[in-house]
Order: C-alpha cells, then structure tokens, then sequence
C-alpha cells in the first residue's frame, strides 16, 4: 500500500458507515484536485466504491 492513500481511507469510511455523506464526497474531490491524479490503489478503491453502490449496498446521503 502506498504511504499516503487517502482517498482509498475515505472510501473505506464510507464502506464501514454504507454511506457515501457529502462530506466524504468532498474531501474524495478536495483530495483529487489537490494531488492531480490517482494512485492505482486510489482507483480501485473507488471503483469499488461505485460498484456497492451501483448495487445499492451503499447509500448516496443528499446534501442538506
């Protein structure tokens, strides 16, 4: 695992929690922009991420 995987610990609170809260959303793309590109195992947490909830295992919370 690389050093400094935050996006893939923010996906892994949402899978724990089986919810994806718009403050997780933010810091995903707060994240991203930051660093400009994604880690490999950035990605497959991700896509993992959108997998769960494509099968409604994980649940999208509406901003407020």
């Amino acid at each position: 695992m690389e050093p400094n995987c935050v996006i893939r610990k923010l996906v892994s609170k949402a899978l724990y929690f089986r919810r994806l809260t718009p403050e997780i959303e933010n810091q995903i793309n707060s994240e991203l922009t930051r660093v400009g590109y994604i880690s490999d195992v950035d990605y497959e947490a991700l896509e993992l991420l959108m997998e769960e909830m494509d099968a409604g295992r994980i649940q999208l919370v509406p901003t407020m």
